[in-house]
């Protein structure tokens, strides 16, 4: 059977399911979400599923992922549990907001909004677009582009539900807020949830997400998350990707940044059995800032695909990527960045770095950084390593009485902290290094005290 061919049934397969549920698809949804619901759906006939042959996913094969029969989550699972019995962080300093999803539905249906202290609401991405209209029509489907890519255009075809969140103009949200995104069903199930972040001029928040499997099914992810940043924001966002071998996960995040708004984003993969993660940023005005940061270690055949697409189109602003990975066992790792600085953002300053260790000669890593530049007066640079420990540093600490296995973790240990150090939460950093130094030895790496076993 030729590509081709697992092509146009990957495709047909979801064009029939949509034309299956369109009645259920659209129910509960404005209109303006519908309208936009047709137009992805024409643009993902077009598309369908990317194959190996795009340039963007060349290194990752999605069709046949989703070429697999999966339940899809059109209507929210009917599980009921407390939260407190099978979530319970072991790090109170965290104090943290925490929402919950489940299958990419919001979990608490009787409080689908909550207002948060200075006006910030929280909630159901479907009742914010039936009580917030206006700022949902501002916002949604602005970044994430369907036309553009094919994942997105099935994303938004099938868009029901996912988190919302709006903080008003001069608001800061002390207290972080914990998205816990959990699946759990007794059979292989597919979630599209979307997301939605929008935070207004001098406003400030932090985000941190923690993806898990509660359940040993397969399952496949999709998500899209869009984030716009006004003017003089602040927005600090962590994520931990903690889901079993038999979990594949694609998601996409877009950020808009207007003038001088700051973003610090920062993703940790432990495990997961395919993770496909794209990041495109727009720096829409002058004196912004963004720092992308990345850490994976991956073994037992699992891959790792990290897509990262920087646009400079402005002036005087800041980006920093660096992207790490420890590659055991088998697995299989890419990396595609790309800074694009536009003619007329002059004075950018743009930094990309993709460092990564191989332990064992079965693994393999694609790495790819690139920079396109159009204007004259910048500073950027770009580069990429992959090889294996060095031998002169593991002779070092040998050398001074450390056992062999005890360097080799000291070493990637050290490796692993350039990223950890950038989580600008005190107490999630403590508690990533616990679980990325578990990660190392291979240990369970997971909450001591959480009930959800997700390796």
């Amino acid at each position: 059977m030729s590509l081709e061919t697992v092509k146009i049934e990957t495709k047909d397969k979801f064009i029939e399911l949509y034309h299956e549920n369109q009645d259920l698809l659209k129910s509960d949804s404005p209109e303006y979400i519908n309208s936009i619901r047709e137009e992805a759906f024409n643009h993902f006939q077009k598309l369908g599923i990317p194959t190996k042959k795009n340039e963007q996913y060349k290194y990752t094969n999605l069709d046949q992922e989703f070429n697999n029969d999966y339940k899809t989550y059109i209507s929210p699972k009917n599980i009921k549990f407390q939260i407190e019995d099978i979530f319970k962080c072991d790090v109170p300093e965290l104090n943290t907001k925490v929402v919950l999803l489940l299958n990419g539905w919001y979990y608490d249906r009787e409080n689908l909004l909550e207002e948060l202290p200075g006006g910030a609401v929280i909630g159901s991405f479907q009742k914010a677009a039936q009580v917030y209209p206006d700022l949902i029509k501002k916002h949604f489907a602005q970044y994430a582009k369907s036309e553009k890519d094919g994942m997105v255009a099935l994303n938004t075809a099938f868009v029901k539900d996912g988190l919302f969140l709006y903080v008003p103009k001069g608001v800061t949200i002390e207290k972080p807020i914990q998205i816990i995104n959990i699946l759990m069903d007794e059979e292989s199930g597919l979630t599209q949830h979307r997301n939605l972040f929008i935070l207004e001029e001098n406003s400030e928040a932090s985000i941190v997400v923690c993806d898990h499997t509660l359940s040993t099914p397969n399952f496949l992810t999709n998500s899209v998350s869009e984030f716009f940043i006004d003017k003089n924001a602040r927005f600090d966002f962590s994520r931990m990707q903690n889901e079993h071998n038999g979990s594949k996960q694609v998601s996409h995040l877009y950020f808009q940044q207007e003038r001088d708004s700051k973003v610090n984003t920062n993703t940790i993969t432990l495990h997961g059995g395919l993770i496909r993660s794209n990041i495109n940023v727009l720096l829409n005005g002058e004196g912004c800032e963004n720092n992308t940061y990345g850490l994976y270690l991956t073994d037992k055949g699992q891959h790792i695909d990290n897509y990262v697409h920087m646009d400079h189109a402005y002036p005087n602003c800041t980006s920093n990527q660096l992207f790490k990975g420890v590659l055991d066992d088998f697995a299989t790792g890419a990396f595609n960045g790309k800074v694009l600085v536009r003619k007329d953002a002059q004075k950018t300053q743009a930094f990309q770095a993709n460092n990564n260790i191989l332990l064992t000669d079965d693994t393999d890593m694609n790495t790819k950084p690139q920079l396109e530049i159009y204007a004259d007066d910048v500073k950027c640079s770009h580069g990429a390593t992959v090889g294996q420990l060095d031998e002169d540093a593991l002779f070092y600490l040998r050398a001074r009485g450390i056992k062999k296995k005890e360097a080799k973790l000291l070493l990637m240990y050290a490796f692993a902290n350039d990223v950890i150090k950038a989580i600008k939460i005190p107490a999630l950093q403590e508690r990533i290094q616990d679980l990325v130094d578990k990660r190392l030895r291979g240990e369970l790496s997971r909450c001591n005290s959480c009930q959800m076993h997700c390796c």
